[in-house]
């Protein structure tokens, strides 16, 4: 079998990285793979090793029309016998206009939760054979707006837990970011958007840090947002309390040391910082969104309140910061969910099992 890829992200992370993983575990089970992407990217280097094929072509975005010839030029060329497009940077629309003539099966994934109106639903979403969400929250989302129930499939993304692991090293974590021995850290890693739910967080922390006053907030990645939330950080007085440390390449080092991972977004496909924190033995306070509940079991690997609810969040927050043996007892349990619900092998087998599905290989290949 032959399966080309189409991923037009810039940056390995997120849907990026999931693809790496992905064209790996299908190399290791003798899938030919090729690998369409932009010139410059991150993912071509990373899966340059993985695959057979790859093609880097210019591409600027969802307004580039260019695209659509220079794809359909390498997609008759190669002749795969699956297109999986992965990108919605101008990969999901653009790549389906450029293959659906060829009359080869296309699936394309989603990971994201933002809704889309029945209209765009039903124009977009003919041109894919099968879409694959990595959760079920981002199916359910689909079949409210009208995509059939046999169309969508859920393939849960998943994270490296050889490389993210429950290995420690306080004393250069302390270092490294300036804390005390008496002071709690609580991590959030998402990228500086507004759905992310930086704002609620910041909310929640007042009635917080009266209770647990050695509480310190490390904020992990970069955006758009970030000069408005410095402001807003200076502005409620919490810049003893809230740090931002910027997009770090290091977080298999960082993450484990954390005390706990909060991400109180408003909207959220599934949340590969939350994979990653779990994976690291880590408990976390989350907000009911999107696939967040399919990693965050309430009273297992931490809690989950509403979007949207700063008491809320703050409350959730202290339970865990004034009970050390509970986060103990969550982070273990987290593990357990990341090796069970979260390999890279039953993420690899998923996406197998759909391809097989539309070309008619049901052996194992």
């Amino acid at each position: 079998m032959k399966v080309l890829h189409v991923e037009t992200g810039m940056n390995l992370y997120g849907g990026a990285l999931q693809v790496a993983f992905l064209v790996r575990g299908l190399r290791a089970r003798g899938i030919t793979t090729v690998m369409i992407c932009p010139k410059g990217s991150a993912i071509a280097e990373a899966a340059a090793e993985d695959v057979d094929v790859l093609h880097t072509v210019p591409m600027s975005g969802d307004l580039d029309l260019a695209f659509v010839p220079r794809l359909r030029r390498l997609l008759r060329a190669e002749r795969p016998d699956v297109i999986h497009l992965h990108s919605r940077r101008g990969g999901d629309v653009l790549g389906g206009l450029a293959a659906r003539p060829l009359g080869i099966p296309i699936v394309m994934s989603r990971r994201v939760d933002n809704p889309e109106s029945r209209r765009v639903v039903r124009l977009k979403y003919r041109l894919y054979d099968r879409v694959i969400t990595i959760s079920e929250g981002i199916r359910r989302v689909l079949l409210a707006e009208g995509l059939a129930a046999d169309k969508v499939v859920c393939v849960h993304s998943a994270v490296d837990t050889d490389l993210y692991r429950p290995q420690a090293d306080r004393a250069w974590f302390r270092r490294e970011f300036g804390l005390a021995e008496d002071q709690l850290a609580i991590g959030m890693a998402a990228q500086m958007i507004e759905r992310k739910g930086h704002r609620d967080l910041f909310a929640a922390l007042p009635a917080l840090v009266e209770g647990y006053p050695h509480v310190r907030v490390l904020l992990f990645g970069q955006g758009p947002l970030r000069g408005a939330l410095e402001r807003e950080v200076r502005s409620r007085g919490l810049r003893d309390v809230v740090t931002f440390e910027g997009f770090r390449r290091d977080l298999p080092q960082v993450l484990p040391c954390l005390d706990l991972l909060v991400h109180p977004a408003r909207m959220e496909g599934l949340g590969v910082a939350l994979l990653q924190a779990a994976a690291c033995g880590v408990p976390i306070v989350a907000a009911r969104a999107g696939g967040i509940p399919e990693i965050v079991r309430p009273g297992e690997n931490g809690y989950l309140v509403e979007p949207g609810d700063p008491a809320a969040l703050s409350r959730a927050l202290g339970e865990l910061c004034g009970d050390a043996p509970r986060r103990a007892s969550f982070g273990q349990r987290g593990r357990e969910i990341a090796l069970r619900d979260f390999s890279i092998d039953a993420m690899v087998e998923g996406n197998m099992r759909v391809y097989r599905e539309l070309t008619g290989h049901a052996r194992a290949l």
